[in-house]
């Protein structure tokens, strides 16, 4: 019988004294010197000038070049902000998803863009009997589903580019579309109505409508779709009900995480250059 192995055999050493570096900085102790980062770790004082100076070299401590002690530098407040900023779109998209049901009883989920796929990060479900099969945690390509449609849209060009260099796109069902260059007519298609749309692009007898989410930085950050069978979802429903409901729900969200106040900044900037 092969033994199973304990996640502490694949530790890469190095990587690991890296990270205890950086949990000696606290509240309490913003600065620290090498002598004494040297005696909490147990390692030589060479051994931990290599390792600051890469963590220097990368941003995540900085040197004072008046007292030669180390602090956790600007990469650390970079990531952390990442962190920050993704609990605060969990924490507001929820009442926003459940704004969705309760104006169609329809299924509604959050969703991002990561490399080449579009992952469903949470959703709120319809009570109805027949529904979708929940997407949470899966991924799928963006171009065939309105979600990942709806932040390519407003995502640079070079982005397309860099996800499908190929003309052809994988397709999944007859819906799919099937070249970059209609990709790209359908994303400006997308910018012009407010929101994507997927009739069986991604599976068989499920239609969807995707609207994008914006920050204060004034980017697309997220989306959020509202999915069912085709049975409930007709094109007619989905334009003249659905769309509205989506993007009612963009709205919110997106000022939610100040995107309106992020715009009024960014005009008043630009006004003054």
């Amino acid at each position: 019988m092969v033994r199973k192995r304990d996640k502490s055999e694949y530790l890469i050493q190095s990587v690991s004294n890296a990270c205890d570096i950086l949990e000696c900085f606290s509240l309490d102790q913003e600065e620290i010197g090498i002598n004494e980062l040297v005696k909490r770790l147990g390692l030589n004082k060479t051994q931990v000038q290599r390792l600051l100076s890469t963590l220097e070299y990368r941003g995540f401590v900085e040197k004072s070049r008046i007292t030669g002690g180390y602090k956790l530098g600007l990469k650390v407040f970079e990531l952390g902000q990442v962190y920050t900023v993704r609990l605060q779109i969990f924490k507001k998209a929820k009442p926003v998803l459940e704004f969705i049901v309760s104006q169609c009883n329809e299924t509604a989920y959050l969703g991002d863009l990561r490399g080449e796929y579009v992952v469903y990060l949470m959703s709120e479900e319809t009570t109805k009997p027949v529904r979708a099969i929940s997407r949470v945690g899966s991924r799928f390509r963006p171009h065939s589903t309105a979600l990942g449609k709806a932040i390519l849209a407003f995502m640079d060009e070079s982005v397309v580019d860099e996800i499908y260099p190929e003309e052809e796109l994988p397709v999944f069902t007859e819906n799919t579309i099937k070249t970059k260059s209609q990709l790209k007519e359908e994303l400006a298609a997308v910018r012009e109505r407010g929101y994507a749309l997927d009739f069986e692009e991604t599976e068989v007898g499920v239609n969807c409508v995707g609207v994008p989410v914006f920050n204060y930085t004034t980017k697309v950050v997220a989306g959020i779709s509202i999915s069912g069978p085709v049975t409930r979802f007709s094109r007619e429903r989905v334009e003249n009900e659905l769309a509205p409901v989506a993007l009612e729900a963009s709205k919110r969200l997106s000022n939610a995480l100040g995107y309106e106040i992020g715009k009024k900044i960014k005009e008043k900037v630009g006004d003054l250059l």
